[in-house]
């Protein structure tokens, strides 16, 4: 067979390759490592390639023997183009990397690589080669390999280099040696978001105030995982401020709050803990209960009500007042909320305010068998024996009995 039918082989080879291959990744051109090396004669050196990508699964590599004056007639990087993934670098397209590589000269070398520093020293002191991950025990004038992440323990998650280790056979003449690197980045991969990296920020946010108010926080955490994946590559979010960070995951966990439920959750649990305190007469714990839910949440008209009433407790009459206005805008015919804040205006020594709600009302009930006039008096009585101010409570009856 002469050697046009062997290029139009490889070119059929190469192109089918093109057709059928996902594109999953890309060759990075740009981070692509060229060196010529001249290794003196019986000389062992140690070559570090620069840091491979982040998202590097695959690498082809080409070592070339040249004599003096000769050139390379194209580059390794040129030759990928036709090749769209590392999958079409199959027997027959590796080939291809071969043969379309320039003609090499008379000398001929022995190579190992290394995925690490150390290995790599004691290769270039002693010539060992037990630590290699891969190693060229026959000399060659050229050679080309492809290694993949799955079946080459070159490209280890820990290690972002290799290190390829070159022992001269020429006794008498340097050698010169052309080294060429090109490493595949899966584009998902490229992201940094390994499964180490996606448990560090799972954990990062199951640690947060928030989640541990969840009794599952599962959905929430992956929520705020996914968004953040989203916008960030994980090297770019490391980089991040402490404060800027911090914000990150405060919007993602108000976004997520919502979106998975866990606000429904968390503010229902928040309101039977705060009515089993307001039994206890806890009302200081209480108000701290709901004030999450008014102040982080969607309060309803009854959750300004019992906030309301637990700041009416402590004496705190002025922001009783506040926060029972604010739940009339809400609902106004809620008539707790009206009997409160006419509560809270009396107890504030307003009774001009209160007065007209008290007599507002008088004749109506609060549910479907307590009337507006009991439920006053019941309140009254709480509040006597709360120690709270009582000088006007007579005045109040009085005005519902006429």
């Amino acid at each position: 067979m002469n050697l046009n039918k062997i290029f139009l082989m490889l070119f059929i080879g190469i192109s089918s390759t093109s057709v059928f291959a996902q594109k999953d990744g890309y060759w990075d051109k740009e981070r692509a490592f060229n060196k010529e090396i001249v290794v003196s004669a019986r000389e062992r050196i140690v070559i570090k390639t620069e840091d491979l990508p982040v998202g590097t699964t695959e690498v082809v590599f080409r070592i070339t023997l040249l004599d003096q004056n000769q050139q390379m007639a194209g580059s390794l990087v040129s030759i990928l183009k036709s090749i769209p993934d590392p999958t079409g670098i199959s027997q027959g397209s590796a080939g291809a990397v071969f043969l379309m590589s320039k003609i090499s000269g008379d000398d001929k070398c022995k190579y190992a690589v290394f995925s690490n520093e150390t290995s790599a020293a004691e290769y270039k002191k002693s010539g060992d080669t037990d630590n290699a991950c891969f190693e060229q025990e026959e000399a060659v004038s050229k050679d080309a390999k492809r290694l993949s992440i799955d079946k080459s323990l070159c490209l280890l998650p820990n290690s972002n280099a290799m290190w390829f280790g070159f022992e001269s056979k020429n006794w008498i003449m340097n050698q010169k040696i052309i080294l060429e690197v090109v490493p595949w980045v899966n584009n998902r991969l490229s992201s940094g978001w390994t499964l180490e990296n996606r448990k560090l920020i799972i954990n990062q946010c199951k640690a947060s105030d928030l989640a541990m108010k969840l009794i599952n926080s599962d959905d929430f955490c992956v929520c705020i995982l996914n968004k953040i994946q989203k916008e960030y590559k994980f090297q770019e979010f490391q980089k991040l401020l402490l404060i800027e960070k911090s914000k990150a995951f405060k919007d993602y966990g108000i976004a997520c709050f919502n979106e998975t439920g866990a606000s429904d959750k968390i503010y229902l649990d928040l309101r039977n803990q705060a009515a089993n305190l307001t039994k206890q007469g806890k009302y200081g714990e209480a108000i701290d209960k709901l004030s999450v839910i008014v102040v982080n949440g969607k309060p309803n008209a009854t959750d300004y009500n019992n906030l309301g009433y637990a700041y009416l407790m402590t004496k705190q009459y002025a922001k009783a007042i506040k926060f029972l206005k604010e739940g009339e805008t809400l609902d106004d015919s809620e008539l707790l909320i009206q009997m409160n804040l006419a509560h809270a205006f009396l107890l504030n020594k307003d009774f001009r305010s209160a007065k007209p709600i008290y007599k507002k009302y008088k004749s109506q009930n609060v549910n479907d068998s307590l009337s507006w006039t009991q439920k006053v008096k019941q309140d009254f009585e709480t509040f006597q024996k709360a120690g709270l101010p009582s000088g006007d409570f007579d005045r109040v009856l009085r005005l519902l009995e006429d």
